[in-house]
């Protein structure tokens, strides 16, 4: 293979993204996302390659080792193309539109994302990753793009009419929403039975190899169990919870989440580590323990968390976005072990780390290219392995000190590389985790991680309640899409809960007012991904299918309802309602894969409780009845603290935007707390136990 010059520098040397610099010594000439890239399509009557991916995807090294870096491929790209490079985590919004062709086109969808359009950003073909050379009957580059070559200067008509096309049915498929469809109360139960159906009983997991966390998909499982007291739908999660921790899927030397696993067991993982895993799964593990009271899934979360300190924190109070499979060019060099390398490290002490985490001489981990052992080991605990009688999660426990040591060890290796933009969408979910496990927890040290985190986004990603995507190398850019928006809207919610700040829930109001005005679709109801002011893509769609993250219109369901219950404002809801009308015929015909949707019918639909406390947060009845709380899940809930001072600045800042709370007053001066069912209120109560007789009832 020919390999690129060092000398060589494309346009994409200006960039802050990780991926795109990635790029920069490539012999493609790439150009990012930006008018001058268009303008020269026109003006050279060239088609554009368009290659969208990610700075931490193991096929797009693959693809840009094979490809990008080889000068016979590039040499065709750039003689017939206008060649450009986007970052989907950067330009999400981009990322959207055309990975929603890809999937129409062919079924399927993923990174690398490789797209043929034309000048004026209409796609006429779609797929993902390419060889350089056509094998197992995928067309290679090297005789791909010289038919589209051949097909631009011989057959151009026919390529633009097929643009024509595919543009027309994007923006179809969102006039075909029919909002006269309501929603059936018994696709609660569908989706249960569905998830029922695909649940692996001996592994967990659900349907077969490759496996993701799902966290959307085992919350809205929770709440089911709370709301038809349905044993089996625990059971189902706190298997999936289990065999995820104890797989090689999660990390038990450094901590953290893998991405995926490629095989049934969650043996063998994808090794990158994202930071929406770790937020959406600490969020996950902490409302399983609070259900259930488990240890396990109390250290999981304290784990989780210290990956995220040790590894995922930036210095200025955010969060990175990503740690990449590979090192040295391998996928998972830096996580495999060897038997002999373990032995050397503790000596005396390897047999018991041996024998818990199934090291063999031969290995367990497969060389991608030969499906060969390597004699390298991925560090898993065998839960369905009869033979050891003994308690898989309190022997590792019993181990941190070998464990330790092994990381010790392991932080010489050569490291993956590090995304260390910070994007507000991911940190949204990260603040809302750590504010969760801070509160059920009793973690101040949590609280601290998502307020710092919160006020990185308040202090460098907002201007004029407008959010910014994207922060890095001091450089905040990039206008932001419904996901940052409805997430850090989760992230802000969550952190009001628990600290009572009204500038939470200030900026909260802010930014949904901001998205109902900007994002909102008058015609047919539901929010655009992106803002009406964003002109640049070819058309604006909706996003409410759950990927591997929650869809950021379920999301923002969620938060309009929360914000409707703690502001008292009936529109917010109504605006729920109407999202009701406009995504029921989606989520009817295939509810398990818009489980967080769910979620939010869940919160629209089932009892919801308020409580309104007039008091102090640190007066001993406040701390009471947040205990209550926190050792007694209740799915709706939400909790307002109305300082008793009402000549203090807090009082003042919270009236102005809840005018109902110069209703309630504290009785004989003392706490006070209202609680009131689906809209119906109980006599205020000054003693804890009556609140718990309340809520029990």
């Amino acid at each position: 293979m020919s390999k690129i010059k060092v000398s060589s520098i494309n346009k994409l040397a200006e960039q802050k993204s990780p991926y795109l610099i990635q790029h920069t010594k490539n012999p493609v000439n790439w150009y990012p996302w930006n008018e001058e890239a268009f303008k020269d399509a026109k003006n050279n009557d060239k088609p554009i390659f368009l290659s969208i991916g990610y700075s931490t995807c193991h096929w797009c090294h693959v693809m840009a080792h094979e490809s990008f870096e080889d000068q016979e491929v590039a040499k065709l790209i750039n003689k017939v193309f206008i060649p450009i490079k986007v970052d989907r985590e950067e330009r999400p919004d981009i990322d959207n539109v055309y990975m929603t062709v890809c999937q129409m086109m062919t079924g399927i969808g993923g990174w690398p994302l490789t797209i043929f359009m034309t000048p004026d950003k209409k796609p006429f073909y779609a797929t993902t990753y390419i060889p350089k050379k056509s094998r197992y009957g995928r067309l290679g580059l090297l005789e791909l793009l010289p038919k589209i070559e051949e097909q631009w200067n011989t057959n151009k008509d026919q390529l633009e009419n097929n643009a024509n096309r595919i543009n027309d049915l994007l923006k179809q498929d969102e006039k075909e929403i029919d909002d006269s469809k309501t929603i059936n109360l018994n696709i609660f139960n569908e989706a249960y039975s569905e998830l029922k159906q695909k649940f692996d009983s001996v592994y967990g997991g659900f349907g077969q190899a490759p496996k993701f966390p799902m966290p959307h998909q085992n919350l809205f499982l929770l709440n089911y169990y709370i709301q038809k007291n349905k044993d089996n739908a625990l059971k189902i999660v706190e298997k999936n919870l289990k065999q995820m921790k104890a797989g090689g899927i999660y990390d038990h030397i450094g901590y953290g989440f893998h991405r995926y696993s490629t095989d049934e067991k969650w043996l063998l993982p994808h090794f990158e580590k994202m930071l929406y895993d770790q937020a959406l799964l600490i969020y996950l593990y902490t409302t399983a323990y609070q259900i259930t009271g488990n240890d396990i899934y109390k250290t999981t979360i304290h784990e989780v968390i210290e990956y995220i300190e040790n590894k995922m924190l930036a210095e200025e109070g955010g969060f990175y976005s990503a740690e990449d499979a590979d090192s040295e060019e391998v996928e998972g060099k830096f996580y495999v072990w060897e038997l002999d390398e373990i032995k050397n490290i503790l000596q005396e002490k390897s047999k018991s780390i041996v024998d818990l985490y199934n090291i063999k001489k031969m290995g367990n981990y497969y060389d991608e290219s030969t499906a060969e052992k390597t004699a390298e080991n991925i560090l898993h605990l065998n839960l369905n392995d009869q033979h050891k009688r003994i308690d898989f999660f309190e022997k590792e426990k019993e181990l941190i000190n070998e464990r330790r040591e092994l990381n010790r060890a392991r932080e010489k290796r050569i490291h993956p590389h590090k995304d260390d933009k910070i994007l507000t969408d991911w940190n949204g979910l990260m603040i809302a985790a750590l504010a969760k496990a801070a509160f059920i927890l009793k973690e101040n040290k949590y609280l601290k991680l998502a307020e710092d985190g919160a006020n990185f986004i308040i202090d460098n990603l907002i201007n004029k309640n407008t959010l910014l995507h994207r922060y890095r190398d001091g450089e905040a850019a990039i206008r932001g899409t419904l996901e940052d928006y409805s997430f850090f809207i989760w992230g802000l919610l969550e952190l009001y809960q628990i600290t009572f700040k009204t500038k939470y829930l200030n900026l909260s109001i802010e930014l949904n007012n901001y998205i109902l005005e900007n994002f909102w679709d008058n015609e047919k109801g539901g929010f655009f991904f992106v803002s009406s002011k964003d002109k640049e893509l070819i058309f604006r769609n909706k996003e409410v299918y759950d990927g591997a993250i929650p869809s950021s219109n379920s999301i923002a369901l969620c938060n309009l309802l929360r914000l409707s219950h703690l502001t008292g404002d009936q529109e917010l809801e109504e605006k729920a309602n109407d999202m009701v009308k406009t995504f029921s015929q989606k989520v009817s015909v295939a509810p398990t894969a818009y489980c967080q949707f769910l979620i939010g019918l869940q919160k629209l639909f089932l009892p919801y409780y308020d409580i309104i406390i007039v008091g102090r947060k640190d007066d001993s009845v406040t701390k009471d009845v947040l205990t209550i709380i926190r050792e007694n899940y209740t799915f709706n809930l939400s909790v307002i603290l109305i300082p008793a001072d009402r000549t203090s600045q807090e009082y003042k800042e919270l009236k102005k935007r809840i005018s109902f709370i110069k209703n309630y007053k504290q009785i004989q001066n003392k706490t006070t707390m209202y609680i009131c069912k689906d809209y119906s209120c109980n006599l205020p109560v000054t003693d804890v136990d009556e609140v718990v007789k309340i809520l029990n009832s």
